[in-house]
């Protein structure tokens, strides 16, 4: 069992249901991530950088990207969400599409290569 498994056993329908799809999706796009915990957050670690994260929330789950910059970058396709800077919210019973998390996780690994710059 990893840490974000444990995150998942102890998180309550259907958020746990949304966020184990979300993984899977966010798993096929970086294969190659690291399961963390960061933040107190499930995260996924690609390098040296945090790529997504996500969380069960009361009324939803939310996901991180990570970065204050990542959803202002994107804000066309994350504009139909509500949001914070660092956090996209979404219904408990539907997960983020594949599409939007490549975005997502593609923009994060745009901006990890050039702070590393």
């Amino acid at each position: 069992m990893t840490v974000i498994d444990d995150y998942l056993a102890a998180t309550q329908s259907p958020q746990r249901e949304t966020l184990e799809e979300l993984r899977l999706i966010i798993l096929s796009i970086v294969p190659e991530a690291e399961e963390v915990i960061s933040y107190n957050l499930p995260a996924f670690k690609v390098g040296k950088g945090i790529v997504a994260g996500f969380a069960a929330t009361k009324n939803g789950c939310s996901y991180y990207p990570f970065s204050g910059q990542t959803l202002a970058t994107l804000s066309e396709e994350v504009g139909q969400y509500k949001q914070t800077k660092g956090a996209l919210q979404f219904a408990a019973n539907k997960a983020l599409s594949k599409n939007l998390v490549r975005k997502l996780i593609k923009e994060r690994l745009r901006e990890i290569d050039e702070r590393g710059r």
